[in-house]
């Protein structure tokens, strides 16, 4: 079994005429949460949606637990129990959250056969989802479909969740019952590939970093490392943390 989960060698990513990704390099070590980091444009949403077969790479290899997925279709790659929450979350407006929740569930035809353990766990960090149950998603705030949009990631077993700045919008509360969300599941033994622009959180629950740059990962180490040295905070991102 390889120490990484997922790995992309000398990836590149066309979309249209536009040449986005130049040969991306990144590791995503096994039970770890990697950070995925940069400017805006870098290339990090780009990166997410190539991993999960949105987007095609035009060349190199993407492989997950050792099994080449480049040119799997989206399903299939999900169906290797991996979840993807996108910058825009991805909600069925006109459905229900209770609906949105089930459809998440794949081995659930009813919502009795969710498991109901964690639907409570699930719960506990995130209220309003069991608030607004029978309310059309649509209706929900910008932060509480960002809940929503997590707790649909989590509300099976996952072995890799994708996921593009989830802390984006959430009150600062909400963001901290986030944080304890994915420490739990990194213990449980879940590897997460996070995009996030909110520095605290990122120094908080990341265990590796990547930066990216101009479609190409620029730096990658340990984010411990990362935020404990300044001037390499304000060589790659222009700022400290």
């Amino acid at each position: 079994m390889s120490a990484n989960l997922l790995e992309l060698k000398g990836v590149h990513t066309h979309i249209g005429a536009y040449h986005i990704l130049h040969g991306v390099d990144l590791v995503v070590p096994r039970g770890q949460l990697t950070m995925l980091l940069g400017r805006n444009g870098a290339g990090k949403t780009t990166t997410l949606r190539t991993i999960m077969g949105l987007w095609k790479a035009s060349q190199g290899r993407i492989t997950f637990d050792g099994q080449d997925i480049t040119a799997l279709e989206t399903p299939r790659i999900a169906g290797l129990n991996v979840a993807y929450v996108p910058e825009n979350m991805g909600i069925f407006a006109d459905l229900t959250v209770r609906e949105n929740m089930l459809l998440a569930a794949r081995s659930a035809r009813t919502t009795g056969e969710i498991d109901g353990e964690r639907l409570k766990w699930i719960f506990s960090l995130f209220p309003a989802v069991e608030k607004f149950w029978n309310h059309p998603a649509g209706k929900l705030s910008g932060g509480q479909k960002q809940m929503l949009a997590v707790s649909r990631a989590i509300v099976e077993p996952r072995e890799l969740l994708v996921i593009d700045e989830p802390s984006k919008g959430l009150a600062p509360v909400i963001i901290n019952n986030m944080i304890d969300a994915f420490a739990q599941l990194k213990a449980s033994g879940v590897t997460i590939l996070l995009v996030e622009q909110n520095i605290s959180f990122a120094k908080r629950l990341g265990d590796s970093v990547a930066v990216m740059d101009n479609g190409v990962v620029v730096h990658s180490g340990s984010m411990k490392e990362l935020a404990e040295d300044e001037a390499l905070q304000q060589s790659l991102l222009g700022l400290a943390l």
